[in-house]
């Protein structure tokens, strides 16, 4: 009985421990660091005709950014890049189009994705607005229910554009190829490439060329999640699968998933479904994740060169994403990163100077930011944050890297992190909380001599299951200051082989 009440009263005292360290790390966050600190915001000021609602933007070059709108004009946006940012000027390049939600420009050609078709544009006559259009690829089709966004990427490395297309009300595929993702080839060409989305947000590559796209919370969808795009991949919803019958691209249909399964157990039967890389706990990171840009700045942007950037249209963020390969299938973790934007992120871009450009609407859902739409422009200052700069997976737990050199001494007790894993319902019913919740126990932390990594070591990991990590204990060698986010959501498909 002593024993047994000397346990709990440790346990006990470790809880308290972690809870007064977790409690004192987010009051120090809002009395200490600011974000201001390390990352600067701006608004550009939008003419009062001009109803931005931006939902894709690319850069044009000469201090010139494209944005486009929902409404179907595409603008260009002048001296973006001076102070301050109420000196730049709107002209209206293209108008008529049909819910721009991607742009990309290749030579003196711009291209944009409208919800009937891929079209390219340009300006012959040198007066700034585009007078020559032509259709690229129109083989899918619409119904014009308001849901059936398309998304599309930038040109790949074949030249290729990739387009995501959402359901019909985002639960069913009433006409060719709704709930797809298909390339557009240089030629013209349209190449089914993978089945099984529901309602995606955004798309973007990953600095090894890999496709992703942002899928959001509904049936078949626990959560808003990143996906891999994987070409002759099923993506996880099956209400679109209908459309194998009209290619052959593909080999035959899948085998259509048991509702409320687990992912990871159908992937187990479904040779096809590809695991999605990284889920995004819902209001935790947010509930639209929408636009996705990856950060190949050199760093110019701070020290996150090579890591996804992925917006979230609700929560009116930029979330981080560190993504890795484990028995070639894609995982990773996702962070915090950076908050409080005008309106509901949606489309985002670099400019050539390191900065990030993010566009906004609300779109009559709403969003935290408040405003109907907004074009602002992020900074880095030259200032690193404090935060946990990767997360990898490892046959017996998880190695963590910092921004900076962490305080050895507290980075070694165990009572410095909690963790507790668990997954989603994978149900043909909308979303699911979380289940199957674990709580591995954290056996050691083993802390690195320069103090930027940290092993550390459990007495389990869950495949398929989100293990989100707190660390409320750990301090900046420096500073003495805790991390500026200190959580991070590591999604576990497959465990690496490799032990520490």
């Amino acid at each position: 009985m002593n024993n047994f009440n000397s346990t709990v009263d440790t346990h006990w005292k470790h809880a308290c421990y972690a809870s007064a360290l977790w409690l004192l790390c987010a009051s120090f966050q809002l009395k200490g660091q600011q974000q201001s600190d390390f990352y600067q915001t701006e608004s550009f000021p939008i003419p009062e005709d001009i109803v931005l609602e931006a939902g894709a933007i690319e850069w044009m070059g000469e201090d010139q950014l494209l944005v486009s709108t929902r409404l179907g004009d595409i603008y260009i946006v002048e001296s973006v890049l001076g102070d301050p940012p109420s000196e730049s000027r709107f002209q209206r390049y293209a108008s008529g189009l049909h819910e721009v939600l991607g742009l990309a420009k290749k030579d003196d050609w711009v291209y944009c994705i409208q919800r009937c078709e891929l079209t390219r544009m340009k300006d012959e006559d040198g007066d700034g607005r585009a007078d020559l259009f032509e259709t690229i690829n129109a083989d899918w089709g619409i119904t014009g229910d308001y849901h059936e966004y398309a998304f599309s990427s930038k040109f790949d490395r074949e030249g290729n554009i990739w387009v995501v297309l959402c359901l019909t009300g985002s639960f069913t595929s009433e006409i060719d190829y709704r709930g797809w993702c298909l390339r557009i080839t240089p030629d013209g060409q349209m190449l089914p490439t993978c089945s099984g989305i529901r309602s995606p947000g955004g798309i973007g590559a990953n600095a090894l060329g890999d496709m992703f796209y942002t899928d959001n919370q509904g049936v078949w969808n626990g959560t808003c999640g990143l996906k891999h795009l994987k070409p002759g991949g099923f993506m996880g919803n099956p209400s679109g699968n209908r459309w194998y019958e009209k290619t052959d691209l593909l080999g035959k249909r899948p085998q259509d998933p048991i509702s409320g399964s687990r992912m990871h157990l159908e992937a187990e039967k479904i040779p096809e479904l590809v695991p999605t890389a990284v889920y995004f706990p819902y209001n935790k990171m947010g509930q639209s994740a929408s636009g996705i840009i990856c950060d190949q700045t050199d760093g110019k942007f701070g020290p996150f060169t090579g890591q996804l950037l992925v917006c979230d249209q609700t929560h009116s963020t930029v979330m981080r994403v560190d993504l890795e390969q484990v028995n070639g299938v894609y995982q990773g973790a996702c962070f915090p990163f950076l908050k409080g934007y005008d309106s509901g992120n949606l489309s985002v871009a670099f400019a050539p100077d390191g900065s990030l450009f993010v566009g906004g609407t609300d779109r009559g859902w709403g969003a935290r930011g408040g405003k109907p739409f907004s074009l602002q422009r992020t900074r880095w200052t030259g200032k690193t944050p404090f935060e946990i700069h990767t997360m990898h997976a490892l046959g017996d737990g998880f190695e963590l890297t910092f921004t900076q050199p962490i305080d050895r001494a507290s980075a070694a007790m165990v009572q410095s992190y909690q963790m507790e894993t668990y997954t989603y319902i994978y149900q043909s019913s909308y979303g699911s909380p979380e289940v199957d919740a674990t709580q591995p126990k954290i056996q050691s932390a083993l802390v690195s001599e320069d103090g930027l990594k940290v092993t550390l070591k459990l007495d389990s990991l869950q495949i398929g299951h989100v293990h989100e990590l707190k660390c409320p204990g750990i301090r900046s060698a420096r500073s003495g200051e805790p991390l500026f986010n200190p959580a991070a959501y590591y999604t576990l498909n497959q465990i690496p082989n490799e032990i520490r």
